[in-house]
C-alpha cells in the first residue's frame, strides 16, 4: 500500500498531538500557535480545523473555511511538523486539502490562501498549485 498524506477532524485522539507541533526556528513569528487557531475555530464555526496525517502519524495542522451567501473558501493555515519539511509532505498536504475543501463546500476554487510575503518556499509551493 501506498503511503500517503490526508487530513482527520481535531477531535479527542489527536488534538493534543497537534497543540505540541514544532515548527523550525523562526518559523512561528509567521503563524498562530495551534491553539490559538482552535480558540479562533471554537469561536468562528466556519473555521474547520484538521489534523495532517502521513500515514497514521501527525505530521502537521491546517485550518480552512467557507464563508458567506458566496462561499468565499479559504485554506488559511498549514504548518508541517519541522521534521517533516522539506520531504514533499506540504505540497500533498495542500493537495489533500484542496480536494477536501473543494469536495465539502462543494466549490470549483478555494479561492483564498493566507500568505506572509517573506516565506518564499510557501509562495513557490502555491504557485505551482494554481495559486
Amino acid at each position: 500500500m501506498m503511503n500517503e498524506v490526508y487530513s482527520r477532524d481535531i477531535d479527542h485522539t489527536n488534538e493534543c498531538t497537534v497543540k505540541y507541533i514544532k515548527l523550525k526556528p523562526g518559523q512561528e513569528r509567521f503563524i498562530e500557535t495551534v491553539d490559538e487557531c482552535l480558540k479562533e475555530a471554537g469561536r468562528y464555526h466556519e473555521w474547520h480545523p484538521a489534523a495532517i496525517y502521513f500515514d497514521e502519524e501527525v505530521i502537521g495542522f491546517a485550518m480552512y473555511g467557507s464563508f458567506g451567501p458566496n462561499k468565499d473558501t479559504w485554506i488559511d493555515r498549514i504548518m508541517i511538523e519541522e521534521k517533516f519539511q522539506g520531504k514533499g509532505f506540504g505540497k500533498n498536504a495542500m493537495v489533500n486539502l484542496i480536494d477536501k475543501v473543494s469536495k465539502e463546500y462543494g466549490v470549483q476554487v478555494v479561492y483564498y490562501l493566507s500568505i506572509i510575503e517573506e516565506i518564499t518556499i510557501a509562495q513557490r509551493l502555491y504557485k505551482d498549485l494554481g495559486f
